[in-house]
């Protein structure tokens, strides 16, 4: 630790950890998109709020850029430190703080796995209902970063619903208490709102008040498989006319082949070109003899050409896990991921134009297709040919991205649902955003953080600052 400013940290907070080994350089300074050369200036280990403030005093006197780390287990770049950044990753600030009976709220840490705040509401029998694959390493101050949604949207909507009160720490190392968890609050602007979705670019969160609600009745799970893409929002539209879903996932034959070779057990016995697991209220008889009218009346129509559906607890998880395991199963081609959405109304066109365009542009690639339909989000990934040069891919799928970015402006979509927009997507951010809005949002940074310090580069290209080459 022989950088001054480092040394400076040290004797200002002798109880915080800090490493700068090369491994840990490197394990904190990237997330999934493996895209950039971790350098971090250091990775600091916060285990409370003051600390967290004492770093952030530190690094604006010093004009040290710093990266608010989670779980890094976001697609976009967002969490990536190639600048000589300090990581402040808040893994160690985990615990639960407090459990509210009356108002049904839970009060977590930042750095608190997803599945322990769902496990947490759990033990006081309700739920937190927001939910993704990668529940056991994302954390909670990572999902409200990006406003994350998941499988269950269709349902219970994006981490905002469910967020009643936020701690943050701004770049100058001041708190905030946002809302409190209140229900009704008009006393002017939300910045608890507006922190939700900034991806550490205006502050840290730090603790977080997070809404639970009931159990939902007991459901069933069931994967259909369909002919094609139209089928997909006529099973989905007749679905939601009988049912009462849960979750509405489709997938595609590409996806498939990857999961079952990382380990999946096959569910059905001829293969198939679409597939959709989908969950939904079972909580008596007629609601599961709804549940087989719908799937007969698709098989009918010609809409569904299978199905089964899960007779146990361990079945639904095989079922789920046929969705759920392909992020995993294609990360070693090292994909170029696309995260959009758009209008569920608008989901058949945008599909069509966009199997035209990848069809057109991506003859020699294989492209794994998978997403929401309930909610309009789509995940397009591209796999690297093994023969292929990082830099050669990239470049490839970034030509396609710009005529991608430019079709979701055409169905006024977003360039980003979940993953946030970070490193990756900022090129594109105008093709979701209008000029004046960029602006504003610019603006609002400025106000937050006018030395440009948190998580610079992120969301939008970083303005010049002089004051961060001090030292």
């Amino acid at each position: 630790m022989t950088d001054a400013r480092l040394a400076d940290l040290a004797t200002r907070l002798p109880g915080l950890r800090l490493l700068t080994d090369a491994a840990d350089l490197e394990h904190y300074g990237r997330d999934w998109t493996r895209r950039w050369t971790p350098a971090p200036l250091a990775i600091a280990l916060p285990a409370s709020v003051e600390e967290v403030q004492g770093v952030m005093r530190w690094a604006s006197g010093h004009g040290v850029a710093v990266v608010p780390s989670g779980g890094r287990t976001g697609l976009s770049g967002g969490a990536v430190a190639a600048n000589g950044e300090l990581v402040l990753s808040l893994e160690r600030m985990n615990r639960v703080l407090a459990f509210d009976p009356v108002d049904r709220m839970l009060t977590v840490q930042a750095g608190m796995p997803l599945q322990a705040v769902q496990e947490a509401a759990k033990a006081h029998d309700l739920v937190y209902p927001v939910d993704f694959a990668a529940r056991g390493s994302c954390t909670i101050g990572g999902n409200i970063a990006t406003n994350a949604g998941g499988i269950r949207v269709i349902r219970y909507g994006n981490t905002r619903e469910w967020i009643a009160g936020l701690t943050v720490v701004t770049a100058a190392g001041e708190r905030l208490e946002l809302n409190r968890g209140l229900i009704k609050n008009s006393s002017g602007y939300d910045l608890r709102q507006l922190m939700i979705a900034s991806e550490g670019t205006l502050g840290i969160v730090v603790e977080a008040t997070v809404r639970l609600t009931s159990p939902p009745p007991p459901s069933q799970v069931m994967l259909l498989a369909l002919p094609d893409m139209d089928a997909l929002m006529r099973v989905f539209a007749l679905f939601q006319s009988r049912l009462s879903l849960q979750a509405f996932e489709f997938f595609t034959d590409v996806a498939l082949r990857h999961v079952l070779a990382h380990g999946a057990q096959r569910a059905l016995e001829s293969d198939y070109p679409y597939y959709v697991v989908t969950e939904f209220d079972a909580a008596d008889e007629r609601a599961q003899e709804a549940a087989l009218a719908a799937f007969e009346a698709g098989v009918e129509q010609g809409w569904i050409l299978d199905g089964v559906i899960a007779q146990s607890e361990a079945q639904a998880a095989a079922l789920w896990r046929l969705r759920e395991g392909i992020t995993e199963s294609v990360a070693p081609r090292k994909p170029y991921k696309n995260d959009v959405s758009v209008r569920i109304s608008a989901v058949p066109a945008f599909l069509q134009a966009m199997q035209d365009l990848l069809g057109r542009e991506y003859p020699q690639f294989e492209v794994v297709w998978f997403g929401h339909i309930g909610d309009g989000n789509l995940h397009i990934n591209v796999l690297k040919p093994d023969d292929l040069d990082d830099a050669a891919f990239i470049a490839q799928c970034e030509q396609v991205t710009k005529q991608l970015a430019a079709t979701l402006q055409q169905f006024g979509g977003s360039i980003s649902a979940e993953h946030g927009i970070g490193l990756v997507k900022r090129p594109y951010l105008q093709s979701t955003r209008s000029a004046v809005e960029i602006a504003l949002m610019r603006g609002v940074r400025q106000a937050f953080d006018p030395q440009g310090i948190l998580n610079p580069g992120k969301l939008f290209a970083p303005e010049p600052v002089e004051s961060r080459n001090n030292s």
